[in-house]
């Protein structure tokens, strides 16, 4: 294999490694998007141009039984009548996906009320110059944890506290195109992000909430020119860019501009030592909270604080100056890769990586680690954009919510770090995870682990003072298993385990699975049944252990 083969290839190259290192400031994952289908022979793979859209409307109807197996036996039960879509477009042109659902829960209890769900999850990108421009998008609908100091069952069902309705999408064009030998790349990117539900909010005995997560607006924008090896004996690369989110809670801002010089030294046909340079300025502002007679802060109906809009700007975290790393790539092939630096930024050493292994269309492994600034909104915005416009949605049997993970392709998401809390400081977040997907036999499998850490910022002198400093942290691991048993009959199996440890209300370990069957009664009409057991302990709470099953019937036009 030649350096032009092995480190060079398109969007394989250590000059788009680096150019999406800058769009998305410390997480660096290897991802690859074809326009075409491979067909493998023996140890031959032959690329086919195809076109497809599946779209799938349906309507369903449930009973869900809920039972509290450890604390009195209460035993719960209640209706739902949902409507979602199913839809999967790939042309030479463009490519999407999308899963949404729409669920009215009808309570034969007056211990749960009726309730609106909607999840789902969009992903896609199409070119409007072929090869040079595309304008990308994505948007997510779910539920998760609103409060650190409060419960966090994985499995909503039933009356569920502490949890909010969660809406968040991007979309903005991005550039890719050559001027002779040099590489020219520019993104810009909107995005909105919007939390529900602060009523649901629920904290241990004697805490009061502290950060509600309201809404905010982000935009992304970052440019790169660089040249590959070849011409030159080395890769090089200058960019910069500039991120801000406004968050509606206290108004406060976040805002980062940097410039870098990259460069990247073959050594071999297969590694590579690269490295850059720069300056960068990342600061946090919010403003006071309105204050009563005792000086106490106002909070809203809604149980937000409210802002003093004539608050002079309360300055959370001021970072400026020299930033670097330096690092391997290795790339054997257009299908293994591996990437690892490490160097200063945010005042302190940071390590990132990624490593990518896809053998076949049917098997993938990858791992990531990340080090990044970010608020909750921006940070979702960036999964979003980091995710495949095709993958394999997988529900909750039980809830009808999405799971934790997504898998498809030679990549996958998990939304655990990002969706551990909805709380409107910025922080500094640092992990690693992995995912590994198969298709093998008529089984479907993925399995995913993490890590994450947070560390919150928030001015000493505003209404957010206790908020500054906490770090919380989450290790979690999903399971899905899914098999098509015959032609009218499939079944799928999920488990999970979450742990945490929050620097407000202790640590708590969550786990639970579930598995469901699937049965096409005649075309169009399937029913399906599903059996849960959920298990949730919470420092501050009662320990719980919740049984669930659920029978139904859908019709898919």
């Amino acid at each position: 294999m030649t350096m032009k083969d092995g480190l060079q290839t398109t969007r394989s190259n250590a000059l788009i490694a680096s150019a999406c290192l800058m769009l998305f400031p410390g997480f660096s994952v290897y991802a690859q998007q074809v326009d075409e289908t491979e067909v493998y022979s023996g140890n031959t793979a032959t690329s086919v141009r195809t076109s497809r859209a599946d779209v799938t409307p349906y309507l369903e109807v449930q009973q869900i039984l809920v039972a509290d197996l450890k604390s009195g036996g209460e035993v719960l039960t209640y209706s739902s009548v949902a409507a979602g879509v199913d839809a999967s477009i790939q042309t030479r042109r463009a490519e999407a996906q999308v899963s949404l659902r729409y669920e009215r829960r009808i309570a034969w209890d007056d211990d749960i009320g009726d309730q609106d769900v909607i999840s789902g999850l969009a992903r896609g990108s199409i070119q409007l110059v072929p090869n040079a421009v595309s304008l990308e998008a994505g948007a997510l609908a779910t539920r998760s944890r609103v409060d650190l100091g409060g419960p966090a069952s994985a499995n909503l069902v039933g009356g569920i506290g502490n949890v909010s309705q969660v809406y968040s999408a991007y979309a903005g064009p991005t550039v890719s195109t050559n001027v002779g030998s040099v590489s020219v790349n520019a993104a810009y990117r909107f995005g909105y992000t919007r939390a529900d539900s602060p009523d649901a909010v629920i904290v241990a005995p004697g805490q009061t909430p502290i950060d509600i997560f309201d809404d905010s607006v982000s935009h992304s924008i970052s440019a790169s020119i660089g040249q590959q090896p070849g011409n030159l004996p080395v890769g090089w690369a200058i960019g910069g860019g500039y991120n801000r989110e406004d968050t509606s809670q206290l108004d406060q801002r976040f805002e980062d501009a940097y410039v870098r010089a990259d460069l990247t030294v073959p050594i071999s046909p297969t590694i590579a030592i690269v490295g850059g340079v720069g300056y960068e300025d990342v600061q946090i502002s919010e403003r006071d909270a309105v204050r009563d007679a005792n000086g106490a802060a106002v909070r809203g109906p809604d149980g937000r604080f409210v802002t003093n809009e004539s608050s002079p700007r309360l300055l959370s975290y001021d970072q400026n100056g020299f930033i670097w790393d330096a690092g391997v790539l290795w790339r054997p092939s257009r299908r293994t890769s591996l990437e690892a630096r490490i160097g200063r930024r945010y005042g302190s050493t940071s390590y990132t990586g990624s490593f990518s292994f896809q053998p076949n269309r049917t098997n993938s492994f990858n791992i990531f680690a990340y080090d990044t600034v970010a608020g909750f909104g921006s940070r979702l915005n960036d999964s979003l954009a980091s995710l495949p416009t095709q993958f394999d949605t997988s529900r909750n049997p039980l809830s009808g919510d999405l799971n934790g993970c997504v898998f498809g392709g030679a990549q996958g998401l998990c939304f655990n770090d990002v969706l551990q809390s909805v709380a409107s400081s910025t922080f500094r977040t640092r992990g690693i995870g992995g995912q590994y997907t198969t298709q093998a036999g008529g089984w479907n499998a993925g399995i995913a682990a993490g890590y994450n850490r947070r560390r919150f910022f928030a001015s000493d002198a505003g209404a957010l003072a206790l908020a500054n400093g906490i770090i919380d942290e989450n290790y979690y691991a999903n399971v899905f298993i899914s098999r098509k048993l015959d032609q009218r009959s499939s079944i799928s199996s999920n488990f999970y385990a979450n742990y945490f440890d929050s620097g407000l209300g202790g640590e708590g370990l969550g786990f639970g699975t579930n598995a469901a069957y699937y049965r096409n009664i005649f075309d169009g009409l399937s029913a399906s049944a599903a059996l849960g057991l959920d298990s949730f302990d919470r420092e501050g709470f009662d320990s719980e252990l919740i049984g669930s099953a659920q029978v139904g019937l859908r019709y898919s036009f």
